[in-house]
């Protein structure tokens, strides 16, 4: 009797050994398979702390604050009257079809031929600033680069004309260039100093162009003591003598901005200045009874300090909130496979690109937005030397 039972008790703790040692393997088996799993997967939709922040993303600052009140009834004293739960239909109806209520364009973003152009998301928006009036950048059409006769000008009595007489600033940089404006599209112009063109893709002239605003900006900034300095590099011709498109435009401006990042070490900020192809309903604004060309952030997110970009973009809206209401249109993030994605603002995270006005504006209007460009920047430019700790010249 007492050889059975000790037969039998030796049987059940095989048996559960065998059952230990299925239950570990098959665990070790899906662990390993999971893992190939995650692994195989594009680098697009794998589990990262960039795609968790992604996520949370999604969830705004009021949102978590109702979430916040539903363990804490303190918070909910507080909590903003439009603040509201996310809605889980939405979030689901998004996750499984990539259709966002609130953005149109999720309808048809991939269905219709050339509609990727519009994309892009709003960190920051602008007054009146929405997915229906996103910056555009469109590629001019062929013959218009290619050197042959361009229009003639007009209207060029509205540059503004240099006034010998000026304050000297409180501040200054004392004769050092700290910021370098330069021009990608360099070709980019406006259609009211342009003889018979009405096309605002055809909006292109070799020497009427955008290099006009940075010459007023860099009058403004030097106005405000911070040296500046203009590459004028026609970026075009580049491409012309090199045989390539258009579309490599950031790619030859890049040498542009790396030789200067090289050869000028005091250089800190680095300015790309373009024209939105968008009307002047859009791109103007009336401050104080005068009319300003509005200006628009541009960020790169395919690049991994693009974060930095957004701050000093975000930072810069925010004065001109405070200081020009409605002039700035907000801060627009790129990337995709239609878009450059980068902007050579991977280059420096004080690097930006920023479109000044649309086609229909005039030199006029774009001198006050640079003056004003020049005011707000010299503000956060002067704070932020301050919190640093450099000594400014007097």
């Amino acid at each position: 009797m007492r050889g059975q039972q000790s037969h039998q008790l030796f049987s059940i703790n095989l048996s559960t050994i065998v059952k230990g040692i299925l239950v570990v393997t098959i665990s070790l088996l899906s662990l390993f398979s999971i893992a190939g799993l995650l692994t195989s997967l594009t680098y697009n939709y794998r589990i990262s702390s960039h795609s968790v922040n992604q996520a949370a993303e999604q969830v705004t600052g009021k949102a978590l604050y109702q979430l916040y009140s539903m363990e804490n009834k303190l918070y909910s004293q507080q909590a903003p009257e439009e603040a509201k739960l996310p809605s889980l239909s939405e979030m689901a109806f998004r996750y499984a079809t990539n259709v966002r209520y609130g953005d149109p364009r999720s309808f048809l973003g991939r269905e219709v031929p050339g509609f990727s152009i519009f994309d892009g998301k709003i960190l920051v928006a602008g007054e009146g600033t929405d997915y229906t009036n996103m910056p555009i950048e469109s590629e001019p059409p062929a013959g218009v680069l290619d050197g042959g006769k361009e229009a003639a000008v007009k209207n060029t009595e509205s540059l503004p004309i240099e006034d010998p007489v000026k304050q000297p600033p409180a501040l200054t940089t004392d004769g050092k260039k700290r910021v370098f404006v330069y021009f990608t599209h360099n070709r980019e112009a406006y259609l009211p100093h342009l003889e018979g063109v009405t096309s605002a893709d055809a909006a292109h002239h070799s020497s009427m162009n955008v290099s006009k605003v940075g010459e007023m900006l860099q009058s403004h900034l030097h106005d405000r003591g911070i040296g500046t300095e203009i590459d004028r590099t026609d970026i075009v011709a580049k491409l012309n003598q090199s045989g390539q498109s258009y579309s490599h435009s950031y790619q030859a401006s890049r040498s542009v901005v790396a030789a200067a990042q090289s050869n000028k070490k005091e250089l800190q900020y680095f300015i790309d200045i373009h024209r939105d192809s968008l009307r002047k309903k859009v791109t103007t604004a009336t401050i104080g009874g005068k009319s300003y060309a509005k200006i628009v952030f541009v960020v790169g997110g395919e690049h991994a300090n693009y974060e930095k970009n957004a701050k000093l973009a975000a930072d810069l809206h925010k004065l001109f909130e405070k200081k020009y209401k409605g002039l700035s249109r907000g801060v627009i993030l790129k990337k995709g496979k239609n878009t450059n994605g980068k902007f050579n603002q991977d280059l420096s995270d004080k690097a930006m690109l920023v479109e000044f006005g649309g086609v229909d504006n005039t030199f006029e209007e774009l001198n006050r937005t640079s003056a004003a460009f020049a005011d707000v920047f010299s503000e956060y430019y002067w704070q932020a030397e301050a919190v640093q700790g450099a000594p400014a010249a007097k």
